[in-house]
């Protein structure tokens, strides 16, 4: 299994990182390792070696099967279901290594850094680009988007990452965080919204 994950995919997120709205020219795309996945309402143990650990509320989508150089037309063919997950993030350390111009992998892709709720079937809503999310924080809601304001679209993403990897059953992708960000405590309780449904949960420990 693969995680793909989607760095600076929405307006508001990118004017909270660089201080102006801009596009990249590109999907920018990295990988967690498969250690980093967190899921079944495990808790997350808060890394003090990294820093400000700081929650990225996305919707996450999971490939349903094997494709390689998949045209943006035929990308709705390879994905199946969607969730809420959480992109954690090494926010001092991320700095860093954005200013020598070193990958995110230290930053994105430690253990437990991609906490995945339950799936939803894609037959359950009308339009992936059209979900609205939210994540709330000991009972109140701290960050929430839609899909709609995605810079780059789900079958973009998945036709993008299809070029440079052979997409496989299972591997799943987190397409981007929508708004402003903030740190994670002990004893924090995280909770994750898809429309009007509860799909992720668990504790800081």
């Amino acid at each position: 299994m693969k995680i793909f994950a989607v760095g600076m995919n929405y307006l508001d997120h990118n004017k909270s990182l660089e201080g102006s709205f801009f596009k990249p020219e590109a999907p920018i795309i990295f990988t967690k390792a498969d250690s980093a996945l967190l899921k079944d309402h495990k808790p997350f143990f808060i890394p003090d070696h990294l820093g400000r650990i700081e929650y990225e509320a996305e919707i996450v989508v999971r490939i349903c099967k094997l494709g390689k150089t998949i045209s943006e037309r035929f990308a709705p063919r390879y994905y199946d279901a969607v969730t809420v997950g959480i992109d954690f993030t090494a926010r001092e350390l991320q700095q860093k290594l954005r200013q020598a111009g070193q990958p995110w992998e230290l930053c994105k892709g430690f253990d437990g850094s991609a906490a995945l709720g339950e799936w939803v079937s894609l037959d359950k809503f009308r339009d992936i680009q059209a979900l609205h999310f939210h994540l709330d924080i000991n009972g109140q809601t701290v960050q929430e988007g839609c899909t709609s304001d995605m810079l780059y679209k789900v079958d973009e993403l998945i036709a993008y990452i299809s070029r440079y990897f052979t997409l496989k059953t299972g591997d799943i992708l987190y397409t981007g965080c929508p708004t402003a960000c903030g740190p994670v405590h002990i004893n924090d309780h995280l909770e994750g919204y898809l429309e009007d449904r509860k799909v992720l949960e668990f504790n800081c420990k």
